[in-house]
Order: C-alpha cells, then structure tokens, then sequence
C-alpha cells in the first residue's frame, strides 16, 4: 500500500535565511543532476529511433555534447555560491533549456510507447490512434525537428557563455556517499551527549509532587529553548526512562507542530493512548473526541508530552486544558517549545519551566567526534581533529548544528573538505545569535549532487509530516531523480538507498523500520532549510503566502480555498492537491494547461468524475486517488497514460469498475483498487507485463481473481477485506515475493493445490483475521528455502505451525498475535532472529521470558517480545 505523508498543518511565519538567494541555490545546486538525467536520456533507444526518422542525429548529438560541457561547469558554479547577477542569470538560463530538452525527450519516448500499443492493440480504437494527437506527421516531424535546431543552439550559446565566469570543469561530483547503521527512533541515551544533568532536572520536576504532597491540579512542565538544542531529544530521554514508567500507568506523546485546533489535537491524543480496537477517530465529531478523551483519562494517571508547541493563543490551551484536566493527582504535561510567550501561557499553579542551555565545548567536541569519526579512529587523524575543534566552536554549541556538520564529515579523510568547510564563508555572514541555518546549509552544500532534489521534495510538504518510503520512492521515480536499478534491485530499493544516506547525514529523524521500508521526519529546522533551498521551483501555497511563482514546476497546497484563486504555470511537473479538494474548474484548467505533468495527488479529493482531458497527461507516471468516497468511475481516456507507473485507487468505495482499455497502460507497475465489480477484467490485466504490485482493498463483491493468467513480474500481491472472495489463481502464487491476505473469510486458501508448489519465491507472508485458518496450507512449504518473514494475526482457530519452519534457512522474522487457539511453536527455529508473541494465551504463558516452561527454547533468539499474562 502507498502511504501519503500524514501532514499537519503549518506553523507561519518559518525562520528566514536572509542571505540565501533562493533562485540562486536551487539552480546550481540541482542542475548536475539534472544534466546527468538529460545525458542519459538522449543515450535512450527511443531517443535514438526519434532521431533517425527525423533526421536530427547530428543535432542530438551536438545536444549532447554542449549538455556535457555545461554540466562540467555546474560542479564549480555551486561549490563558488555564485552571487552575482550575470552567474545567476546564465543559471536560470540552463534550467529554462534543460527543462524544454527535456520535455523533446520525453515526448519521443511517449511516441515509442504510443506506437508499441498500437502495434499490440492493432488500432483497435480511433481514440488510440489520435492519442499523440498528431493529426498530421509530416507537420509533426517539421515542427520537432525545428524545436530540435532551435534548443541545440541555445545550449551551444550557454555553452560558450560558461567561459567568461572563469569556471573550471570538473566533470564528476566527489563529494563521498557513505551510509552508517540505522538507528529508529527510540533514543539511546549512549547516544545523547551532555545532557544527563539536564534528563535529571527534568524528572524531578516530574516527580515532585509525590513529595510535595499538595498537588492537586494538572501541572504542566515546559523545556523552553531555540531550534536545535534538543528539546525533543530530551524529552524522549525522559519519556523513555523506567521511573515514569512506574509513575506513569499511562504515557502519550503527541508532536503538535503548527497545529493547535482542538479536534486535531484531540485527535493526535486519542491515538497515542489506549486504542485497542483501532478506532478511526477522524470521523467522530469534536464532542465525541472530548468526552472520549474524558472517559479514557478518568482515574488515571498520565503523562502526556507536547512536542513543538507553538500555540500562543490562551483560549485554545485553555479549551484543551480543560478537558484534560479530569485525572488524577499527579498527573502531568511536559511542553517542548521555542516560545517564552507560550511556555508562560500553559503554566499552571504548580508549574515549571526549564530553559534549556547550550552543549559545553567540550560535549559539542565530544559529539563532533563521536558523529565525524568511527570508534576510535579519530587518533590516526590529529589534524582533522584540530580542523574539527574550530568547526565546533563556530557551531556555537548547538547539538543539531554538530551533528549535522559532521555527519556530513563521516569517513571523509581529505583534509581540503574539512577546510573548506572550517572557511566557508557563510560563517562570515550576518546571522541572529540563535540562526543555526548557516550550518546546515554548509551541510547541504556537502551532499551528493544525486541527493538534493530528492531532498527538497520534502519541502512540498507540511512541517511535522511523516513521510513513508513507499510514498517517496513513487515520487522520486515520476520525478527521474532516482537511476535505474541495478539487476536484482526495484526502484525503492535505490529510495532506501538515498535515504539511509539522508539519514546518516542527520537531515532525518525518528526513522522506524517497518514491515516494508521506513517511516521518518524531517526536523523543523532541516524543513526549513528544504523549503528555502527550493523555493522558485518546489512550492507549498499556504494562506499566507499564496502567489505562485511562474517557475514553479512542483506545486502543493494547503487548502482547498487557494486553488480558485491559483495561476498555474505551464510548466508543473508535481501537484499535490489539499484534502477533500472539489474544484472542478480549476482541475480541468490544470488538465489543459500542464501537459507536462508527472505525479498527479489527488488523495482525499470528493470529485465525482474525472475529465475526459486528463488522458491527455501523456507525461504523468503517477495517479492517486486514494479515499475519493465519490468517485464511481474513471473516463476511458485514462487508458491511454501509457507512461503511468503508479495507479492508486484504494478506497474509492463508490468505484464501480475500471474501464475498459487497462491492458494499454503497459508501463504500469503498481495497481491499488477498491472497487464494486462482481468479477475483475483478468485478461486485460494479464497483458500488463510490468505489473510488480497488486492490493485489493474493501473489494466487497470479487468472487474470483486472476483467474488462469499469469503475471510474471508480479512480485507484492495484498487482499484486505475482500469478504466474498473464494478463489486466488494458482499460477499467481509461483511468481510473488510478498503475499498479505487479511479478513478474506471465504478464500480457499489451499489454493486448489494438493501438495506444496516447488521452489516457490515468497519471502514475506501475512494471515490476518482468517478464520478459516486451522494449519498453515501445504503449498506454503515450497517457501522453506526462501520465507524471510512469517505473521499471523487474528486467527483465532490456527491449531499449529508446520514443523518444517524449524528448517526455513531465512525465517528471520516472526510474528504471533491474537492467535488463542495455538498452543505451541516448532522447536529448533535456530536461525530466527526476531519473535513477538502478543494475546496468545497458551504461548505467553509456556514462552514467558526467565519462567515460561519453554521460554529455553528460544532464548537465544535475538529479539523477542512475549506480551503480559492476562489475569
């Protein structure tokens, strides 16, 4: 499943950076990359045959030569921060050439396609024929190959100008990638230096009251600082220590961001609490959230954390205050924010605040060298560490800063980086006392050229966002920022890949591996920095700050009120609409307009319909239009996206059907569908040989599915809900990697096989509320050499576990949950490295750690969690 950033609303105003030219960072810091893409793409077998036919070659050619010179200027123009007038002009001229480069080419790869459909398709339909819209050829031909001459000599003419800027060429960005190990979000505190006496402070003011003996009201406890000193960081300490753990029966943690209004805090609360049943609390109304909240804090004892609170508006705390303040004696709030205005606010009568100071230099030297160097090493380099001393002393004491500078410095052993770091001239530039945000645009400067696009898409997003790899992988990929996998990879498995390294540079936090990739954040501060580094071509369009610049190729917005009053450039490659988005009028501008658009969001929108126009969106690689509760149907014109990649229909509970003509969209990769068709249009599907990833979700009347095809490249297969479901192909099943089959009462899960299907590839499987589940089926015993990862949930008449798991060679991962009937587990799971048993009565019981009768038998496992006895 694709999961879209959970976003919050913003925070206004954002720190400035007033010595950053925004139009001036972004051109020369994501135009390599950029030319690199170009290069390769006028390499391309498509781009070849285009030529040929036109007669162009030689033109592509010289194209291509003038791409690469201009690229070996582009290294120099953005280490040397241009800032004159005549460099940043020359800049925008690149971007304005590449960009039209850019769409030639890729409208002579959505030519090949066009006719690689028509080949398969016979011309079956008029409407396939016309989908170029080339309605006369030899018009076509002479209009590129004009188009072709005329970008050719623009790039010849800035390819000359380059030369009168004094720039060296240097053709290949060495500036190092390296990937240190994942740490998730759960802090460390081995890991968190010089602020043990700070953790202390902190939780005695938490504690006191059970000396005091007089507190009788809600307390409230506020770490006050500026931006990256930590406050969260040391709240974690806290919240994670086992003295509140015995204080505290219930513990929340909610990250408040620019979002105050009651119902969404409201909201975050309920979600961090006690939610057994997974009630989707977006659809009670206020009243109901408060007097659930009420009920589910009533004679108890909490602790509930606020991160990042901006609110200064007293009615709004007080509103929340006093729904909250209904537990009993001793209960507490602790408040991270940078406000005084908002810490005075939220105090109560028995209220502290704690202003948090800045690292030592001596524990920012410490944290410098301990992020910078492996374990030990920093000895063998008694020159970078006097580098390192200076470059800590203008950090000024701020962890974020540190951190962020020299994980940017991690494994790097030539001296010349880290003077040039030490003298960047930013140090030398007029900044406030508490402005951290020229050290961290030092450390974007240190990136990868690959990396930072892929950095400032997250400035499409709102402050406090958690961002799902998935979702970002599909994003990157429509955008081309990411290169082709190597054999034996997918595309988000390069997405992991710039991630980790985004990671271990510290521009991401709370990382938590999840059953399939990662969730994160992004500091405020380091989306700060995204949102400035963008700015001219990545745009969020909030209330405040709605106009639209005219070189804009990546839009969001906030709201669904700005999009009557949007001008949209022509040029958009991204637009990420608000939720429950419903203006027809300007959708279909957007249709006709932006012909060049890649990654389409229409999550959450309330359209009806969809115009018969977007089929013209030949460009677009990515559709969702995931939650649209109205949408009953798609115009048949959508099949003729032959470039789309992503198509996300998942909870579109009205949907009645796909349309007709699917089998043309021959580039698709990954199909999400919530639909209420009695039987699915298996062999269209069939001929849809990219297919990699199939859900079903909610599909209340499917009876059957894939029935006597094959998909070879289909590797992810998910069945949620679908209640009538009784029968999966066989031929499916030999292919998959992932399977996840959840509250399918009445599938067969035998499959139609008698015996086990030989060498069958599943790596990861998921049983989830299948009642009918009594023993694992048979067939699943061809995965022995393969299975990686095995949960079952909710099953409560699962009787047993085949023996043969104890000699599945990869089973690294296994999960146990609410299974009541399973009494034990095979013996000798010897190469398993992760086991959660949770609500299974019997195995808690017999597998309890230190005193279970067979807790011996998997107590050299690495990782295992046993849920509580229930009495």
């Amino acid at each position: 499943m694709i999961y879209r950033p959970i976003q919050t609303t913003p925070r206004y105003p954002c720190i400035s950076l007033p010595h950053i030219s925004p139009k001036n960072i972004m051109a020369e810091s994501l135009l390599f990359t950029f030319a690199e893409s170009l290069i390769g793409k006028l390499a391309s077998g498509a781009v070849h045959e285009a030529s040929l036919a036109l007669g162009v070659q030689a033109d592509l050619q010289q194209m291509k030569k003038s791409m690469s010179l201009i690229k070996a200027f582009l290294l120099d123009a953005e280490q040397k921060k241009p800032r004159s007038s005549s460099l940043s002009e020359w800049l925008i001229q690149i971007k304005q050439v590449f960009s039209d480069a850019e769409d030639i080419v890729d409208d002579f790869e959505c030519e090949a396609l066009r006719k690689h459909v028509v080949n398969t398709h016979g011309g079956l339909t008029r409407q396939v024929r016309r989908f170029f819209s080339i309605s006369n050829p030899i018009i076509y031909r002479i209009r590129m190959a004009h188009e072709i001459k005329d970008i050719k000599e623009r790039l010849q003419k800035v390819a000359a100008d380059g030369n009168t800027f004094g720039l060296q060429i240097i053709d290949q960005d060495t500036r190092v990638v390296h990937v240190t190990d994942t740490n998730y979000s759960h802090v460390n505190p081995s890991n968190v230096i010089g602020r043990q006496d700070e953790k202390q402070e902190i939780l005695k003011l938490l504690l006191q009251h059970d000396h005091d003996g007089h507190d009788k009201s809600l307390s409230v406890v506020s770490i006050l600082g500026f931006g990256g000193l930590g406050k969260t960081t040391l709240a974690k300490l806290v919240f994670n220590d086992t003295t509140i753990d015995e204080c505290f029966p219930l513990k929340m943690w909610v990250c408040v961001s620019g979002d105050f209004e009651l119902r969404n805090v409201l909201i975050k609360i309920l979600n961090s609490a006690l939610n057994p049943t997974n009630e989707n609390f977006k659809n009670f109304e206020t009243e109901q959230l408060q007097n659930r909240l009420r009920n589910t804090l009533q004679r108890q004892k909490f602790l509930l954390v606020l991160d990042d609170v901006w609110n200064e508006y007293q009615a709004r705390w007080d509103d929340l205050k006093e729904i909250l303040d209904v537990g009993v004696e001793g209960c507490k709030i602790l408040v991270t924010t940078r406000s005084h205005l908002t810490a005075t606010m939220m105090c109560t009568k028995s209220s502290n605040s704690y202003l948090l100071e800045r690292l030592s230099e001596d524990d920012s030297l410490f944290l410098f060298v301990k992020t910078a160097f492996k374990e030990g090493k920093e000895e063998r380099y008694p020159e970078l560490l006097e580098i390192g001393k200076e470059i800590v002393i203008k950090c000024g004491g701020i962890p974020l800063a540190v951190k962020t500078l020299a994980s940017s410095l991690f494994s790097v052993v030539g001296k010349s980086k880290w003077e040039a770091m030490r003298d960047d001239k930013i140090w030398n530039l007029p900044q406030k006392e508490k402005d951290i945000l020229h050290a961290l645009e030092i450390s974007y400067n240190q990136l990868p050229s690959h990396l930072k696009p892929c950095f400032v898409c997250f400035s499409l997003f709102c402050e406090g966002s958690e961002f799902f790899s998935f979702y970002v992988a599909k994003l990157w990929e429509a955008l081309g920022f990411l290169p082709p996998p190597k054999e034996n990879e997918t595309m988000h498995d390069v997405a992991i890949q710039f991630l980790r390294e985004l990671w271990s540079r510290s521009f991401l936090t709370d990382l938590i591996e999840l059953s399939h990739g990662y969730s994160f954040k992004l500091h405020d501060l380091v989306h700060d920095l995204a949102m400035y580094a963008a700015k001219g071509e990545f745009q969020t369009i909030y209330p405040r700050s709605s106009k639209i610049s005219p070189n804009a190729r990546h839009l969001a917005f906030s709201d669904n009120n700005l999009l009557d009053q949007a001008v949209i450039p022509t040029g958009l490659r991204t637009i990420i609409f608000p939720d429950e988005a419903t203006n027809e009028a300007f959708f279909n501008t957007l249709v006709s307009r932006c012909k060049y658009l890649r990654f389409l969001e229409l999550s959450n929108s309330i359209y009806e319909s969809l115009p018969p126009s977007i089929g013209k969106l030949k460009h677009l690689r990515y559709l969702s239009l995931f939650g649209n509760k109205n949408l009953k149907g798609l115009p048949r014109s959508v099949c003729n996206l032959q470039n789309l990649e992503t198509l996300n229909l998942n909870q579109c509970t009205e949907l009645q059907q796909l349309p007709k003509g699917i089998s043309k969209l021959i580039s698709l990769r990954q199909l999400h569908i919530t639909t209420r068709q009695l039987h699915f249009p298996d062999q269209e599907i069939s001929t849809l040989t990219s297919l990699e990833t199939l859900t079903f979700n909610s599909c209340d009347n499917l009876e059957s599915l894939l029935k006597g095809i094959q998909l070879s490249s289909l590797k992810n297969l998910s069945l949620h809900d679908c209640g009538k479901l009784k029968s999966l192909s066989s031929h499916v099943i030999s292919n998959l990697e992932n399977l996840v089959i959840d509250n399918c009462c009445e599938l067969e899960l035998s499959m139609g096989f008698g015996n086990q299907i030989p060498d069958l590839r599943l790596k990861s499987l998921a049983f989830k509320s299948l009642q009918q589940l009594v023993t694992l089926p048979q067939w699943l015993q061809g995965s022995v050499n393969k299975l990686h990862s095995l949960a079952i949930a909710d099953c409560n008449n699962l009787k047993e576990l085949p023996e043969w798991l104890s000699s599945a060679i990869c089973l690294k991962l296994l999960l146990i949950e609410y299974c009541s009937s399973l009494q034990s587990l095979p013996d000798n799971l010897k190469n398993l490295e992760n086991l959660t048993i949770n609500s299974c009565p019997e195995l808690c019981k017999r597998y309890q750690p230190w005193v279970g009768q067979d807790y011996h038998k998997i107590s050299h496992i690495q990782k295992v969690f046993v849920g509580e006895l229930e009495e």
